[in-house]
């Protein structure tokens, strides 16, 4: 069990933290801040680069805190919180990821959340200094606090689209 624990959570982990390199910077085929903020603000989010740059530590942070089996539940909480947000975007797409849909965002929430559930397992730094079963109920309080911030930090940072935005209106033939 504790070597199916240690590759989920790298693996997983990584693929978090990796996301979140690439909102902030121009690794793992990332295009920079900028680059990010105009990710967000494509998807109808206000805060700037700020909200790219909280987003982008959010993802890095947490993946490697659960690749490393470190302060697991926490971990997991903000994890499940920036891919519910990731989730919201992606949902009028349906399910599907190759139609762009909120399968890939919904996998990293539940792993998350099953982490903190289970735990890190022996070979983890949790484990390490002697964390070696979180209560309950603080796992529960992860699994309900990390999607539930994501969809209130959805609901302040998201705005409607005008009327209008996003589409061209065609000028009539002189």
């Amino acid at each position: 069990m504790d070597t199916g624990l240690l590759i989920l959570r790298v693996v997983v982990g990584l693929l978090i933290a990796g996301h979140g390199v690439q909102k902030v910077s121009y690794r793992l085929g990332g295009h920079g801040l900028v680059g990010g903020t105009e990710e967000f603000r494509q998807d109808g989010f206000r805060g700037g680069p700020l909200t790219a740059l909280a987003a982008g530590t959010g993802q890095i942070g947490s993946g490697l805190l659960l690749a490393l089996g470190a302060l697991t539940p926490l971990a997991a909480t903000v994890a499940m919180g920036v891919m519910t947000v990731a989730a919201t975007v992606k949902l009028p797409h349906g399910l599907w990821v190759q139609d762009d849909g909120y399968e890939y965002p919904l996998v990293l929430v539940v792993v998350s959340g099953a982490l903190a559930l289970t735990g890190p397992g022996r070979w983890s730094a949790d484990h390490a200094v002697g964390l070696t079963a979180w209560p309950m109920w603080l796992s529960i309080v992860a699994i309900a606090l990390g999607p539930s911030s994501g969809l209130l930090s959805r609901a302040v940072l998201h705005r409607p689209p005008t009327p209008g935005e996003g589409t061209v209106v065609a000028r009539p033939a002189d």
